[in-house]
């Protein structure tokens, strides 16, 4: 059973621009897309606060997002990487499974990632993350280096939108056609 303390907050800023982000796309029609509540039941509150200080997850996640772009349905995770190496115990395998899932049905997976140090943003491709779990699992990295990714999924500030990950979508989607 995981538990939750006020250290799981460490990625609220990332969720927080995704969120602004995705409200825009909202108003200007492009996307809707929504935030996936993570159900807990929680063990201590402070009384004189009202906070929650230590709780459990009622069930395992899948991702941090869901919805459709243009009606082409999308899901995807958010991650914040403070080094230039990404370690795959930061993603779940009952996460990739659910992505691969979604895949199969037609939808299109992928992980959004911080690399807080560069102040980078990067569109992580579901057929990469895939990759780097096959490699992870068969033996091999249980992480991927930077170095490792393709350049062409940056993510740049479009039209005051920070995590403007639109293009990379579009770019994600070019490419499978090919």
């Amino acid at each position: 059973m995981a538990t939750w303390n006020s250290r799981g907050l460490r990625g609220s800023l990332l969720e927080e621009l995704i969120n602004r982000t995705n409200e825009k796309y909202r108003e200007n029609g492009l996307a809707l897309i929504q935030k996936v509540p993570t159900p807990i039941t929680p063990i201590k509150i402070d009384k004189e606060s009202r906070q929650i200080k230590l709780a459990y997850f009622e069930q395992k996640r899948t991702v941090d997002y869901i919805g459709a772009v243009q009606g082409i349905p999308v899901c995807f995770d958010a991650k914040e990487c403070a080094t230039d190496t990404f370690a795959l115990a930061n993603v779940h395998e009952h996460q990739v499974n659910f992505m691969s899932e979604f895949e199969q049905q037609g939808g299109v997976a992928f992980i959004l990632i911080y690399y807080s140090a560069k102040d980078y943003f990067y569109y992580l491709p579901f057929c990469d993350l895939k990759r780097f779990w096959d490699r992870a699992t068969g033996g091999g990295r249980k992480s991927f280096r930077f170095e490792e990714l393709d350049p062409k999924y940056a993510i740049t500030h479009k039209q005051g939108v920070v995590v403007s990950y639109l293009d990379a979508l579009q770019l994600d989607l070019n490419t499978r056609e090919e």
